[in-house]
């Protein structure tokens, strides 16, 4: 086994290790959701905790970590009377991103359940991370299933496995820690709310710091023991101190004024339920033990917000999570004269060399300071980071009015500035047709894990899926004879087993091309087509869809955004489009017909669905409408799915939006019928009138 990289010897990132100490204090706190770009050393500092954990102590040859002090009645191994115990270090856990609902859950014998009528589990993740750590590296890419069975044990308690009325039941109780980069996408509500902190990390810009976590990682990669030996004594302290934390912290006295202090901030900062005035409760106690005080203080309150917060303050998937320190302090200030003196603390955090300020080992990860309680107890002093990878604003110009003469450079129109775009709204729901087998989502029809029962097959693959029993004993029936059936058993030979299709639905690929040209610059209507895109972004959030967006205008088009997972990177990137120049339809057809073919080679089980927004107006080279159509034939023969959004404004209209829906062969929406709740939108389906791609 490899030798982790010490705790102590990460520097900077104060805010994660805090919150990650505070859990170890007090894992009823629900663990932490570690947000940041790649190489920030979110996983080297999550598994360095590992090693600070107190030991656990648990039934002797239980594979389920009973406590012999309290152990689980419903244990499959039990029961467990008078039974030995046995001491181990407490289990940090890893969830793949890819595995399996048996990894993780367990799996039964399915063959030995039918013919020998005995309960064979075999234990899960769940079941090893028991009393211990569950890490899900990568969260927000977790596929539904998994996130299922993580929030029915997050919220239980407890691990069922279900299958054909054999049924296990045990014990799942876990300190959920999870790290995710923002740019592939957000996690579910119901998940990100089981998370009870989160810390936002991000690299330092400092040379100094910067030096420092490469010298270190060398260090620890050239003689990872002797790196350790070297923090040792660092790491032994943290450990007496986490200790002590956790025998102070039933002594911590939570008072009134603390507790409407609390209550306050949640309900000014209108938070959904109540889980995060209980969290924030549980974090400022911890907070409180952590300084070796029995009283709780508005900076732990306030630092304890911080961490608590953030997350749930989300109304939609595109507010970055964030809390305004100053409405903070606003609300506390109101219980300024309720604030007890403060206890001194008696056991200062040990200094190491990581005090000089580098960050993390990894490419370090740099916590941008924040007002409250740090580390030690002691408030840290608040600091404003410029942030140089900021874009600069954009200059404002007047947008010209549709059909104005261009008058910019090469006979371009002028470029117009971004406009805000309009309030989003609830889409209909376009599929793409046919059955397909791609990642489990909520948009088309598909054969995936999840759903209802339409057939059984083989296994495939080797590995046993849902078993589908009545098909299973069909299997096994002719040959009960010729196999000396005796007894009221059934003879199975895995040759029988049958496996359950399923029918549920999956996330597609929903590639958006956006006609930014000028013909699309009146501010008023690009800020309608805005609102529709973002409405359908939202949309494709919600029913889990990878996106991309190609933009066209001026002299070509060009990929705003690669496809990937993040709708929120997508709308930001549609918050800064600006408009301006000739209408390069073709252009931006082409452009999506090279990205579609690229991701049918990455991903070949994800479907794409176009959609095109524009009004239909092609112009610049020769025969723009002819090439334009052309193109759309192009993507049409392929198979690929389609709608057209028409823009088209004003009381004469040309209706070229939909010859282009014709030669795609899909739909055409308005604006206006874009909208759930409109009474024209009678057909949500995707249908191209090509037999060949019927279902």
């Amino acid at each position: 086994m490899s030798t982790p990289y010490p705790f102590a010897a990460i520097v900077g990132m104060d805010s994660l290790r805090l919150a990650l100490l505070l859990n170890a204090v007090s894992p009823a706190v629900g663990g932490v959701l570690v947000r940041g770009e790649k190489g920030t050393a979110k996983t080297t500092t999550v598994r360095a905790l590992s090693t600070l954990l107190p030991q656990v102590e648990t039934v002797g040859g239980c594979r389920f970590s009973c406590d012999p002090a309290a152990p689980d009645p419903a244990c499959p191994d039990g029961p467990h009377e008078g039974g030995a115990s046995e001491v181990r270090p407490a289990r940090m856990v890893e969830l793949p991103v890819g595995a399996s609902e048996d990894r993780l859950v367990g799996s039964l014998d399915i063959e030995r359940a039918l013919s020998e009528g005995v309960k064979a589990f075999e234990p899960g993740l769940l079941a090893a991370a028991h009393r211990g750590v569950l890490y899900v590296d990568e969260v927000n890419l977790l596929g539904d299933h998994l996130v299922d069975a993580l929030l029915d044990a997050a919220a239980t308690g407890a691990s069922y496995v279900e299958r054909e009325g054999v049924s296990v039941r045990h014990a799942s109780r876990f300190l959920l820690v999870g790290t995710m980069n923002p740019e592939e996408g957000e996690l579910r509500p119901q998940l990100l709310d089981r998370f009870g902190l989160t810390v936002e990390v991000a690299a330092s810009r400092e040379t100094d710091e910067r030096v420092e976590v490469v010298r270190r990682r060398l260090a620890y990669d050239e003689d990872p023991a002797a790196f350790a030996a070297k923090w040792a004594a660092e790491e032994e302290a943290l450990r007496e101190r986490i200790a002590a934390a956790r025998a102070l912290l039933p002594g911590v006295r939570l008072g009134d004024g603390a507790l409407r202090r609390i209550a306050a901030v949640c309900a000014g900062f209108e938070v959904d339920g109540m889980r995060a005035d209980i969290v924030t409760a549980r974090t400022a106690s911890a907070l409180a033990a952590w300084a070796g005080r029995t009283d709780v203080t508005t900076a732990d309150v306030r630092q304890a917000a911080l961490l608590s917060l953030p997350h749930r303050r989300r109304r939609n998937p595109f507010d970055a999570p964030g809390l305004d320190e100053d409405r903070l302090d606003e609300i506390l200030r109101q219980f300024e004269d309720d604030e007890p003196e403060p206890e001194p603390d008696p056991d200062p955090e040990p200094e190491g060399p990581d005090d000089s300020g580098p960050e993390g080992p990894d490419g370090g990860g740099k916590q941008p300071p924040q007002d409250g309680p740090g580390p030690d107890g002691t408030p840290d002093v608040p600091q404003q980071r410029q942030d140089s990878d900021a874009p600069a604003p954009q200059q404002e110009s007047a947008s010209a009015p549709e059909g104005t003469p261009a008058t910019g450079t090469g006979g371009e129109a002028p470029e117009a500035a971004a406009v805000a775009a309009a309030d989003p709204f609830r889409t209909r729901r376009f599929d793409v047709p046919g059955l397909g087998e791609g990642a489990d989502g909520r948009r088309s029809r598909a054969l995936t894990a999840h759903g209802r029962t339409t057939g059984a097959r083989r296994p495939r693959g080797g590995t046993l899926g849902k078993l589908h029993l009545a098909a299973t004993v069909q299997a096994a029936a002719p040959h009960q004879r010729a196999r000396g059936r005796s007894g009221p058993g059934l003879v199975v030979r895995r040759d029988d087993l049958r496996e359950a299709v399923r029918e549920g639905r999956e996330g597609n690929l929903v590639l958006f091309v956006v006609d930014a040209s000028g013909s699309m610059a009146a501010r008023k209507r690009m800020g309608a087509v805005k609102g529709a895109v973002l409405s359908l972004l939202m949309d494709a959030y919600q029913r889990r869809d990878k996106i991309g967006m190609i933009t066209f205008r001026g002299a070509g088009a060009e990929v705003a955004l690669p496809p990937t997972s993040s709708v929120e990177a997508g709308a930001a990137r549609l918050e800064k489009l600006p408009t301006g120049g000739r209408t390069p339809l073709a252009a931006g057809l082409l452009r999506a017909h090279d990205v579609l073919r690229v991701e049918r080679m990455r991903d070949p089980s994800r479907r794409p669905l176009l959609v095109v927004v524009t009004d239909g107006r092609a112009t610049g080279g020769p025969e723009p409408l002819a090439r334009a159509a052309r193109a759309a034939g192009l993507l049409a023969g392929e198979g690929t799915a389609s709608v057209v959004v028409d823009c088209e404004a004003g009381p004469v209209r040309l209706g070229l939006a939909g010859e282009l829906g014709r030669a795609l062969g899909g739909p055409v929406v308005t604006l206006d019928e874009l909208r759930a709740d409109n009474v024209s939108a009678l057909v949500r389906t995707v249908r191209n009138t090509d037999t060949r791609r019927a279902a």
